[in-house]
């Protein structure tokens, strides 16, 4: 699963950086699993668009494979249609 999950983070990463838009909580879980310390997490909630806020994360804490794992699993459960919409065109 771990490598369907980074597969899927990187293949759809264009769709997620449009189209994500409930970033407040998966920011939430990302800080409560430390994928993202406080200092980022405050630094990407002050960013103006979803947008900036789902590029920062890619360019920063989505480098590292786990970190995908932890991620994808976050956006099952606050993105869960976009991630089975995006899944079905796989």
């Amino acid at each position: 699963m771990a490598g369907r999950s980074k597969d899927f983070v990187d293949k759809h990463r264009v769709q997620l950086t449009n189209r994500v838009s409930n970033i407040a909580p998966i920011l939430d879980e990302l800080l409560d699993n430390e994928v993202i310390d406080q200092e980022t997490y405050t630094r990407i909630r002050a960013l103006s668009t979803t947008q900036d806020k789902m590029r920062e994360l890619y360019i920063g804490p989505l480098q590292a494979a786990a970190c995908k794992k932890i991620f994808y699993d976050i956006l099952l459960k606050n993105e869960k249609f976009l991630v089975k919409e995006l899944s079905e065109k796989d």
